[in-house]
């Protein structure tokens, strides 16, 4: 059976449900609709999160309102303010937002224990009817729905036997949707769709696929499979065995850390090298400081860096022993952009990031795709060379930050770079925990 969109309070009984049943909860226009909740006079009318236009900012979310003039999010904020001038801007206010989404997560996880957050506003729950709860995922889709209209949001919501299915239905009927998959009828619900509705199928896979006569995700199910794993490797695989509906990925409930990293988008590229220090500072604080939240310490050191022609190099380095003390790794992260950076070459974004941890939770995805890091070459002296006493220091400012805000304490180079951020929003859990 094709997807069906299910009415917004259609009567039951329900077509029977035998196998997995994953939901995809999406929040609609997520930072959009909190503004609009927050500032009734703003409902009705198209409202744009996001970084100053004039500074290379970038749309976060725009309203339902805004999209209609082709506003989006990820596009830049001097071409959405070109097409929709006489909307309402607002750079967010990222603790509210985190607020709104730990009460919905608070929701998903009174449904069911099996919940995998994968972004501020999207989760995968495992809602499989069991010998004890017969329940059908499309009811509890709907209660789901209803529980989060009660706070005065709206999700869309998709329901298959996978998470491919589930994701795909989640984007089919927006805002607040609700599109059931029935078991069986993945290949027919599928069949139709461009094969840009596939995740991981970007612009390039999907010329390449285009150039072999794959349009659809039907065409790429009848592919031939040793030609897409020529043109893709393993991944083509994985692309076919999705495209006939199979799926099989757990819903983790307890996704290990990849990585805890920060990036910065700056509002005026930096060219001198005491900015870019001064950037690499302040973004391997948050690194340490999320870190020691997290009660982790990882030895692969990460830099990102974007330049202005959008073109990104990135570098690791394996650190000695594991750590969480951003005093202690910053020399050599002023080491490693050497090898990414000469004085003079304009840089857009700076990234710091860690990983290789012993043991984790759930924190983000790393924001770096890079291979196996190289050992770092030579003993890089921290910052204070006495233990003790940059424990110390650091402590105090945890202390500090934590009483006052994150903004209530920041070493002297840092303030070079203040107010050179496009304000731009990120959907990256790790920016919310």
């Amino acid at each position: 059976m094709r997807g069906e969109s299910t009415p917004r309070e259609s009567a039951l009984p329900l077509p029977s449900w035998e196998g997995p049943a994953i939901l995809l909860v999406d929040l609609d226009a997520f930072f959009a609709s909190v503004e609009q909740l927050d500032h009734p006079a703003w409902r009705g009318k198209p409202v744009i999160v996001g970084g100053d236009p004039d500074k290379h900012g970038v749309v976060s979310t725009a309203s339902y309102e805004a999209r209609p003039f082709g506003v989006r999010s990820a596009m830049p904020s001097s071409t959405a303010r070109r097409l929709c001038p006489h909307a309402i801007w607002t750079r967010g206010r990222f603790d509210r937002y985190r607020q709104m989404s730990n009460q919905i997560m608070a929701i998903l996880h009174d449904e069911t224990p099996h919940v995998q957050q994968v972004s501020i506003d999207e989760a995968f729950l495992d809602v499989t009817p069991t010998a004890v709860n017969r329940e059908h995922p499309a009811a509890v889709a709907r209660r789901i729905q209803r529980r989060v209209e009660e706070l005065g949001v709206t999700c869309s919501i998709g329901v298959g036997t996978s998470k491919t299915v589930a994701k795909i239905a989640s984007d089919m009927d927006k805002p607040r949707g609700l599109t059931v998959v029935y078991p069986g009828g993945e290949r027919d619900f599928l069949a139709p769709l461009p094969v840009r509705a596939l995740s991981g199928v970007g612009a390039a896979a999907e010329e390449r696929l285009r150039s072999h006569g794959i349009r659809t995700l039907g065409d790429l199910a009848d592919a031939d499979v040793s030609m897409l794993v020529r043109l893709f490797g393993k991944n083509g695989l994985v692309m076919h065995v999705r495209a006939n509906g199979g799926d099989n990925a757990p819903v983790e409930e307890d996704d290990a850390v990849k990585s805890v990293s920060n990036e910065t988008t700056f509002a005026r590229d930096l060219t001198e090298r005491a900015d870019v220090e001064a950037a690499i500072a302040t973004m391997a604080a948050k690194v340490g400081r999320r870190l020691r939240r997290k009660g982790l310490k990882g030895r692969t050191l990460s830099l990102r860096v974007k330049f202005d022609d959008r073109s990104v190099r990135s570098v690791q380095r394996q650190l000695p022993v594991p750590s969480d003390d951003e005093l202690a790794f910053t020399p050599q992260l002023e080491r490693m952009v050497d090898e990414v950076w000469r004085p003079g070459m304009p840089l857009r974004l700076i990234g710091v990031g860690m990983s290789g941890f012993a043991e984790g939770g759930a924190v983000q995805q790393s924001l770096f795709d890079v291979s196996e890091a190289a050992p770092a070459e030579g003993d890089v002296p921290p910052a204070i060379k006495d233990e003790r006493k940059r424990r110390g220091l650091i402590e105090a400012t945890d202390l500090v930050r934590d009483r006052f805000g994150e903004e209530a304490v920041r070493f002297g180079r840092e303030l070079r770079g203040k107010g050179n951020t496009t304000g731009s929003a990120s959907k990256n859990p790790a920016d919310y925990k």
